[in-house]
């Protein structure tokens, strides 16, 4: 069967089960605002709009650092939203033990999802108390370096195949006027990048170390040194790349206007809206082509306690077509990103996004910092890397220090 009669099939199976009674409207908020986002999330009202009820957008610009404060104010201050993205992991943590997030493990029960979401470590960033919190979407990997063939032909040299070549080649490409990386003014796209240094120059087992662990020693240690060091390559890199947003700093690279971007494969979606074809207009390097390993972090919703009973029963029927086969195929590949199912067919994915499903088959995955950290700890981490891209006078022995620091009192 070829993509699009499956596609087809699983559509006209799995709208009926979920129909619901009497048409119900749920205001959905996200943070999904860029145009391959729009896309993307456009797929999932089509999906639920399909069972009768009603997707009423709810979209907040500013990505997430700006988005979750809103939603939880909402939630917390007695006007909630019906369904609202967060990120695998603990960011709603505190908001489900207070009692302010609705149960769902009858859902995730009659729609097996124990047996259907992979990895298990999905469904066990929704689960509290052996309760389950919210419904996973995506598997959303960091560990990208996005290249735009464009710009290195015009410098003269060839596209990398790892980090050292890309560091290298930074020289050829600010002859031309090009900026080597993008990197956007948005705290969490630094830390994001630092991260992605870790793993690829220090190794999993590091990384897990500093993140999993919270094993300061290592993180003021000579391997995280190293990272630094690396991390003051990018920096140097990224002078000049005066945008804010992080698809901003995806245009450049889109437009050729820059070598390169670290950023994770929601990227993926701007390249697809621009026309751009993987392998002939631009190349990913997992692990920045020196460490292939992908973090399983990404999206999930969580779906605030409602005193409506139409609107909460219809927020089952929400939570059970997001995890859908059907939904789960023409969102990802829209979005960019991998599906939390093992049982559907991807045979339309780029080359890029087959690169990243051979990664997860053979499980060289990490769990995102999002599952590792509180949500305090990170905003400390975010902090510090937006301070240290933005100041050049800061030391890399006095970021390490800082960090240290930071992973000691992590939790």
């Amino acid at each position: 069967m070829n993509f699009r009669s499956f596609a087809a099939a699983l559509a006209a199976t799995v709208v009926m089960p979920f129909a619901a009674a009497q048409a119900t409207d749920l205001e959905v908020t996200h943070w999904w605002t860029s145009g391959g986002e729009a896309a993307a999330v456009a797929e999932l009202a089509k999906a639920f709009d399909a069972t009768g009820n009603k997707w009423v957008d709810g979209a907040i610009a500013g990505s997430g650092g700006t988005a979750r404060p809103i939603m939880i104010s909402r939630i917390t201050g007695g006007d909630p939203m019906a369904a609202t993205q967060f990120n695998h992991g603990r960011q709603a943590e505190e908001l489900a033990e207070a009692g302010l997030m609705k149960d769902l493990t009858a859902v995730a029960e009659k729609e097996g999802w124990k047996d259907i979401i992979k990895p298990a470590s999905l469904l066990e960033s929704c689960t509290i108390d052996g309760k389950v919190y919210c419904a996973p979407v995506n598997i959303h990997s960091w560990q990208w370096l996005w290249l735009s063939n464009a710009a290195f032909e015009q410098a003269g040299v060839a596209v990398p195949k790892n980090w050292d070549e890309f560091v290298a080649a930074a020289p050829a490409l600010e002859a031309k006027g090009i900026i080597p990386l993008a990197v956007g003014g948005q705290p969490w796209q630094s830390a994001g990048a630092f991260d992605v240094l870790m793993v690829a120059i220090a190794g999993k087992e590091t990384f897990e170390k500093v993140f999993k662990d919270k094993d300061a020693d290592v993180a003021a240690g000579p391997e995280i040194a190293k990272v630094f060091a690396a991390a003051d390559d990018a920096r140097k890199m990224s002078k000049g790349s005066n945008v804010q947003d992080w698809n901003q700093a995806t245009n450049l690279v889109i437009t050729g206007k820059a070598g390169g971007q670290i950023m994770g494969d929601w990227a993926q979606g701007e390249f697809a809206l621009a026309g751009q074809v993987a392998g002939t207009d631009y190349t990913c390097l997992p692990g920045l082509g020196v460490n292939e390993i992908i973090s399983t972090g990404g999206d999930a919703f969580y779906f605030p306690v409602l005193d409506d009973e139409e609107k909460s029963a219809a927020q089952d029927v929400l939570a059970a077509t997001l995890v859908a086969p059907a939904t789960q195929v023409a969102f990802n590949l829209k979005k960019g990103s991998l599906p939390v199912r093992g049982d559907v067919d991807l045979a339309a994915a780029n080359d890029c996004m087959k690169k990243g499903l051979d990664i997860l088959a053979k499980g060289n995955v990490i769990q995102g910092t999002d599952q590792l950290l509180s949500a305090d700890s990170q905003k400390q981490k975010e902090d510090l890397f937006s301070e240290f891209f933005a100041n050049p006078s800061m030391t890399v022995e006095d970021a390490q220090k800082r960090f240290a620091d930071i992973i000691a009192s992590a939790d």
